[in-house]
């Protein structure tokens, strides 16, 4: 690229001398904007025009009466006003020029806004190309040390910093605060720049009484570079009582800062950024190599900032201030001590209020903002789930306003301004001769090295945008051929049918189902069609599963979960990542150095229980201790179940998948605290004697007894102090003594059984039962049959669950080795959810809590969901859309911690409960203070 070689001075100088030459015999012109109806500005204002033509310069001016100055003023000036401009030789103007009023041959001097090679920008490119314009861009006019002397950035700063002042007003006052602030309003409401700055002095006038409210706390400024806009953007800023602190103070200013002043913090590349490989900034390697240096704003400075105004120059292949993810952990409800909370004013959800994003580079350094604000819509609520509001200022996230004209709403002093900086090189640029060669003219090095285009052709230094052209379009192409980013669910039971139809509605996520049956994978196939269907059997695959996984993103498995981890090798062999919604086992959390190692996530315990259940419980835990509360006891009971309508069996249960899981439990230990003691039940049975009776919900007659080792929660959920943690399972009153019937009788015994045996001869539900019992004669009198059952049980209870649950028929046992396993495939049927039957799930966690005050608080969550008849079941839709919801957080590179992980940042169980909640998945709260 064509580098400057000169002075201002010699600039000055060369424009003397070409104000002789020439101007006797040169026309030029003044276009009217058409790019916004906000376009106020123009490059030259009259008094320019008025020193043009007494130097011999014919200005013609294309009307509007929306510029910010006059067409009378510019008539008193000399120039003339009038439709046609095609008699120029040079046209100016501010903004981009629609393609159909382009003039061939001539030359024209704007901003472009090509040379990044701006995708939306170059067919306009490619017209000057075509029609033989010379296109010199004000934004490559540089001085010899590369700085450029022709913008609009010193205005843009001051604009943009009085409409983030006045947007913070807005946002204050939504959030319960009243400010000084409110008393400012946008930059184009006022007259001049002088008219804002007073309002903001006003503002800080009140600041330095001690008017700010003292709940919101310190407020920091935080400028982003030292360049115009940020200049700008600090001469408003220093118009309020302030002080300056260096970015490693910045933290103490947020945290013991006055309220009678504000404060500010002008921060520089050295200072956020840093070598990737041992750390460390230099200026001369980064410009070269900004690949190598990463962003550590994010963690540094961000968190300690009220305001972020953002000024920076942001090249591609740079780091950028601030990225998606860094976005969501930015936007965390606050838990620091020093935001602080008053009677009757609510704490502010974060320290980041607001971010001036004044560089409007869309995608750029401000990953998050991937389309410009408006002066129609200035602000927009950016959320931690990615949402943009632009109609409220009440609701969660941070206020953005990333215009990309500013300067226009100062429209005079911004017109004023670019014309004293344009005139010391205009008498140069009026000697472009369109048709003429390049060559042939000679300019000075700072026009000549602002030449983006001319006779047809890209000049010199700016060749690389139709290289860059190619690189994106190579780019996008490969986006393209990538964009279809692939998920194969392992499994297709009931739960797939609603992660399925989740994943289903972004077109540009492709799906594959694998199960060993096959005609369930085709089902689904069949109702989203391109949906994949394949065939898969978990134990024998080999080869296949490889196969399968290779040509996926993201691995979900539903199948049992004794072989996830099998499942977890493989992904971990070819670098894909897996969900799934079963608890971490060891054998999974074993592998988390592996799956680290291999930059993939396996994502655990994203279902109901465990799942959901766990980010009920961060919600509220967090939401408490954020206020200074103190949980001091959690018990949780969670269940799926039939509606009360379809539970009328020994078990008061319906299995909407296999029972094994659910049978098993009954089996299990358990291990709990309460208050302040250890409690251990044995395996084998002892469980179901350790249930209660729950009464939150009136009109449901409930159970619950501990599920699996509720102690080490204490840590995953942060309460240490609680004296009582108990995690159980949730079912109707009558399914624990039907359960111990059942392990009475045997038919729960995990081990193979001789009559079993596949080989062997067939059995009677009865002969397997007299068996199980030891009784020799099968055959005896039913009567009989009951007696001795009630004599071996000890309760005539025994012989009704046996004979509703068709035990003691004469049917035929399909066998399946073990009694677990064959009473699992029996009940699978004859306890099934009938085709017109709905399930219901309960999750119910009771929280105490001691707050500050000695106030004792007895909290509920519920959270209750009843299936659809015909449709996806209440199990199904808190298993499947919970799996999915993270699974797309996943594809979408909003989940970024790798190995074997939980759900419990609050960057990732946040974003999940408000998509559940999109889903009509909600809960409700009930307190009591004791």
């Amino acid at each position: 690229m064509y580098r400057s070689k000169v002075s201002l001075t010699e600039s000055h100088s060369n424009w003397k001398n070409a104000r002789r030459l020439y101007a006797t015999k040169k026309i030029i012109a003044i276009r009217r904007e058409d790019q916004s109806v906000w376009e106020r500005r123009a490059p030259f204002s009259p008094n320019h025009v008025r020193k043009l033509v007494k130097n011999g310069i014919k200005v013609i001016v294309q009307p509007s009466n929306r510029r910010a100055y006059p067409m009378q003023n510019y008539l008193n000036a000399g120039a003339i006003v009038q439709e046609d401009i095609s008699e120029a030789n040079v046209i100016f103007g501010v903004k981009q020029v629609p393609i159909d009023q382009l003039i061939p041959n001539k030359t024209y001097c704007l901003f472009s806004h090509t040379i990044k090679a701006q995708e939306s920008n170059m067919p306009l490119l490619d017209a000057i190309l075509e029609k033989n314009i010379r296109l010199i861009d004000y934004e490559k006019l540089m001085d010899e040390k590369g700085q450029r002397v022709v913008a609009f950035g010193k205005m843009a700063g001051i604009a943009g910093t009085v409409n983030i002042l006045h947007g913070l007003g807005l946002r204050l006052l939504a959030l319960g605060h009243h400010t000084p602030f409110m008393h400012i309003g946008p930059a184009h409401n006022y007259r001049n720049s002088s008219m804002a700055r007073q309002a903001v002095r006003d503002a800080g006038y009140e600041i330095a009484l001690g008017l700010m409210p003292k709940s919101v706390g310190p407020l920091t400024f935080v400028f982003t570079g030292s360049g115009n806009v940020s200049q700008g953007s600090q001469e408003v800023f220093q118009e309020m009582p302030h002080e300056y602190v260096a970015p490693e103070m910045l933290r103490k200013a947020a945290e013991h800062g006055s309220l009678n002043k504000v404060y500010g913090c002008e921060v520089r590349r050295r200072h956020y950024l840093e070598r990737a490989d041992g750390g460390g900034f230099d200026r001369a390697e980064y410009e070269e190599f900004p690949e190598r240096y990463i962003s550590t704003f994010s963690k540094q400075i961000a968190p300690y900032a009220s305001v972020i105004v953002n000024g920076i120059y942001w090249a591609v292949n740079s780091p950028k201030l601030l990225t998606i993810p860094d976005a969501k952990h930015l936007l965390r409800p606050a838990n620091t001590p020093w935001l602080p909370t008053s009677v009757g004013a609510p704490a502010l959800p974060h320290r980041t209020l607001a971010i001036c994003d004044i560089s409007a580079d869309p995608g750029g350094s401000i990953e998050f903002m991937n389309e410009c604000t408006t002066i129609d819509t200035p602000f927009c609520l950016y959320d931690a789930d990615r949402n943009k509001d632009t109609k409220s200022f009440k609701g969660p996230g941070i206020l953005v306003c990333s215009i990309d004209n500013m300067p226009t709403q100062i429209p005079r002093e911004s017109t004023d301004f670019f014309g004293d900086l344009l005139m010391p090189f205009t008498f140069d640029i009026i000697k472009s001769n369109g048709d003429e060669p390049l060559e042939k003219h000679d300019f000075n090095p700072v026009v000549h090295g602002a030449i983006i285009a001319s006779n047809g052709k890209l000049t010199a230094g700016y060749e690389y945008i139709q290289e860059l052209r190619k690189a994106h379009s190579r780019s996008k192409c490969s986006e393209i051929s990538k964009m279809e980013k692939n998920v194969l669910i392992l499994g297709a039971g009931r739960v797939a049918s609603p992660l399925v139809e989740y994943l289903y509605r972004d077109k540009s996520v492709g799906i594959t189902v694998a199960c060993e049956n096959k005609e369930l994978g085709d089902t689904l196939a069949a109702t989203y069609p391109g949906v994949e269907s394949q065939y898969f059997n978990a134990i024998e695959s080999g080869s296949s599963l490889n196969e399968l996984i290779s040509r996926a993103d993201v691995v979900v498995s539903i199948l049992p979960a004794d072989l996830h981890p099998k499942i977890a090798k493989l992904c971990i062999n070819q670098q894909k990542h897996m969900v799934t919604a079963s608890y971490m086992s060891n054998e999974i959390k074993n592998l988390h150095d592996d799956a680290s190692n291999a930059g993939i996530t396996i994502l655990n315990e994203v279902g109901l229980d465990p799942g959901i259940d766990h980010l009920l419980a961060l919600e509220c835990i967090q939401e408490v201790q954020d206020l200074g509360g103190r949980i001091t006891s959690f018990e949780s009971f969670c269940g799926g179940l039939p509606a009360p309508e379809f539970s009328d069996n020994p078990l008061r249960y319906k299995f909407s998948w296999s029972p094994k899981g659910a049978l098993l439990n009954t089996l299990s230990s358990a291990r709990y605290l309460s208050k302040g003691q250890i409690v251990e039940i044995s395996e084998g049975g002892e469980l179901m004697r350790a249930t209660k009776s729950l009464d939150f919900l009136p009109g449901f007659n409930l159970e619950g007894f501990p599920n699996r080792d509720s102690t080490h929660y204490s840590k995953l959920y942060g309460i240490e102090d609680a004296n009582t943690i108990l995690r159980g399972t949730l079912r109707y009153s009558g399914f624990s003594q039907s359960a111990r019937t059942l392990q009475f009788l045997g038919l729960l015994d995990r081990e193979p059984h001789p009559s079993l045996h596949s080989r062997g001869p067939e059995i009677t539900w009865r002969q397997l039962i007299c068996t199980l019992l030891g009784l020799e004669d099968p055959n005896m009198f039913y009567d009989n049959l009951r007696t001795t059952i009630t004599e071996r049980t000890g309760s005539d209870y025994a012989v009704d669950v046996l004979e509703e649950l068709g035990l003691l028929e004469k049917q035929t046992v399909q066998k399946y080795g073990s009694p677990l396993d064959t009473i699992t495939h029996y009940l699978s049927t004859k306890l099934a959810l009938g085709k017109n039957e709905r399930d219901l799930v309960i999750l119910r966690h009771d929280i105490g809590i001691n707050w500050p005050d000695n106030r004792k608080e007895k909290r509920g969550v519920n959270f209750v969901v009843y299936g659809d008849v015909n449709g996806h079941s209440a199990m199904a839709k808190t298993v499947g859309y919970p799996t999915a919801i993270a699974t797309k957080m996943i594809l979408d590179g909003e989940i970024q911690e790798r190995g074997a992980i939980l759900p419990f940042a609050p960057e990732v169980y946040r974003p999940i409960l408000q998509r559940l909640r999109s889903e009509g998945l909600n809960s409700t709260e009930s307190s009591k203070f004791l």
